[in-house]
């Protein structure tokens, strides 16, 4: 018995669910890849025909307006294996979620493009702005409207955000709605799920959205079943299923709360414990997260709902969730824009708004992001803004999560520090961080990290901030974190030709990664 129960803990822990997809998947590439070599051995004409479609697909990506960086990928990758290349641009090379998502997504979309509506009022607040054209741009194309009658409160970490977001928790009385990338079993759950269970039995409307994948090793089997028991309705987004499909790539990586239609939070901090530094796993986890109190909550319900309704038909009728004029405050803290960003359609949101504050910033951008792996657009972007004098400053984890990442971050070290922009590591550990801030006048925190797959291909979110007073908070955070991080010099960059090779490889593949 002694030797059994170690036995049966391990066993149980290999045989798990993503164990197991990962078997069954690798399972499937080896069984394609033998299909493809019988089918094409000694057939001249499977061989001329599959040599033809991967000519005609190069020639397809050439005139295809898209990513350059992921154009060239698959460019280079039909080039060497020009019989295989072609067939898997076609099975894996499709950017766009699966048409049913789509479908079902779109439409609850086009059904409540209304609700998103810009008010003339805070619009006007901001005409003659520099910003303004930003703001007219995520509210049309978003389509996300900026809001006055809100106040905003930024949280440097997640152990800071956690006792307000349980406050605000304990005061609902209508519903909860949180979507997340990660839930894990924890400290951190356990306390949110423990006001979520009471507050349902109350008859509040607790519903979650949780991403599939990145909840994966976290939460036990029957983990919806005791959520539904409890009447907290889940939907787990975009089910890990053991497939070779592309569709697997589209995660939903937004942090969202709302509360009573009336405060809402967003940011890099998930539900899981070394979000509050409960659990040290790459030295000091630095977050951060931003609280919203008024009418700008208003976004995140309508984006919350149009996700729930396109799998999980509720409501077609939004007005109930509005917030009302009671709970609005009688003064406003600037002016305050959520948006949201996905792969549903070809207009890069999350891309652009960083793009449109490096392009018009005149003294500073400050910059976290865990992940750096961008295309030429934001590289370019944020090189000029160095060359023509904005001091642009990128501050980085310095322990990393993931070290063939971090290579990969690093790998745009040299044509940075060369334009003039200042690269930091954040010392104490892991920075977990998505924000931007310029000027004293904007600034960004969400949860899009700086690299291919939040820019292109997950659902993400972020709040942009006007004229605003927590936009100096976060300047201000930004220094005191600079002063924990070692400066990287153009001398730290050296690396040898193995080194340079494995960089040039990463590079081309960081659109895949």
């Amino acid at each position: 018995m002694f030797f059994r129960l170690p036995i049966v803990k391990f066993f149980s822990r290999l045989l798990n669910r993503a164990t197991i997809t990962v078997a069954l998947v690798l399972l499937q590439a080896g069984w394609l890849l033998w299909a493809f070599s019988y089918l094409t051995t000694g057939r001249i004409w499977v061989n001329a025909a599959l040599r033809l479609l991967s000519l005609f697909i190069v020639l397809y990506l050439v005139r295809k307006d898209e990513d350059s960086s992921y154009k060239i990928i698959w460019i280079v990758l039909i080039g060497l294996l020009p019989l295989l290349g072609g067939a898997l641009y076609l099975v894996f090379g499709n950017k766009a979620p699966s048409k049913g998502m789509r479908r079902r997504m779109q439409s609850v979309e086009k059904a409540h493009t209304g609700d998103l509506a810009q008010q003339p009022g805070p619009a006007r607040q901001l005409a003659g702005d520099h910003f303004s054209g930003l703001s007219r741009y995520v509210a049309r194309y978003g389509p996300f409207p900026v809001w006055d009658k809100t106040q905003a409160r930024y949280f440097s970490c997640g152990e800071a955000m956690y006792p307000k977001l349980l406050a605000d928790l304990e005061k609902a009385e209508k519903f909860i709605f949180l979507e997340y990338f990660i839930v894990r079993s924890g400290k951190m759950w356990s306390g949110v799920e423990e006001i979520l269970m009471r507050k349902a039995a109350q008859g509040v409307d607790v519903r979650l959205i949780y991403d599939d994948f990145g909840s994966l090793l976290g939460l036990p089997k029957d983990f919806v079943v005791r959520m539904e028991r409890h009447h907290i309705r889940c939907i787990p987004f975009n089910p890990v299923v053991p497939l070779v499909s592309v569709v697997m790539n589209h995660r939903d990586h937004r942090k969202i709360v709302v509360v009573d239609g009336s405060v809402a939070y967003t940011g890099g901090v998930n539900l899981a414990d070394e979000y509050i530094n409960a659990e040290k796993r790459f030295g000091y986890w630095k977050d951060a997260a931003i609280r919203l109190e008024g009418a700008a909550a208003w976004n995140f319900t309508v984006t919350f709902l149009n996700v729930w309704n396109a799998f999980r038909p509720s409501e077609t009728d939004y007005t109930p969730f509005a917030p009302t004029p009671e709970q609005l405050p009688e003064t406003s803290d600037g002016l305050v824009q959520p948006y949201a960003d996905s792969p549903l359609d070809e207009e890069n949101v999350a891309e652009t708004v960083y793009l449109n504050i490096l392009a018009q910033a005149k003294r500073y951008v400050y910059l976290y992001t865990p992940y750096f792996s961008v295309g030429q657009e934001l590289l370019g972007a944020m090189k000029g803004a160095a060359k023509r004098g904005v001091d642009v400053r990128l501050i980085l984890p310095g322990i990393p999560d993931k070290k063939l990442v971090f290579r990969l971050t690093r790998s745009y070290y040299v044509p940075l520090l060369r334009a003039g922009v200042k690269i930091y590591e954040y010392t104490p550990g892991f920075l977990h961080a998505k924000c931007y801030v310029s000027d004293d006048h904007v600034a960004v925190v969400g949860s899009i990290n700086m690299d291919y797959r939040s820019l292109f291909l997950h659902f993400e979110c972020g709040t942009l901030l006007y004229r605003n007073s927590q936009i100096l908070a976060l300047r201000d955070d930004a220094l005191n974190t600079l002063r924990k991080c070692r400066e990287v010099q153009l001398s730290d960059c050296r690396t040898n030709l193995l080194g340079t090779l494995l960089d040039s490889v990463l590079r081309l593949l960081s659109p895949l990664m």
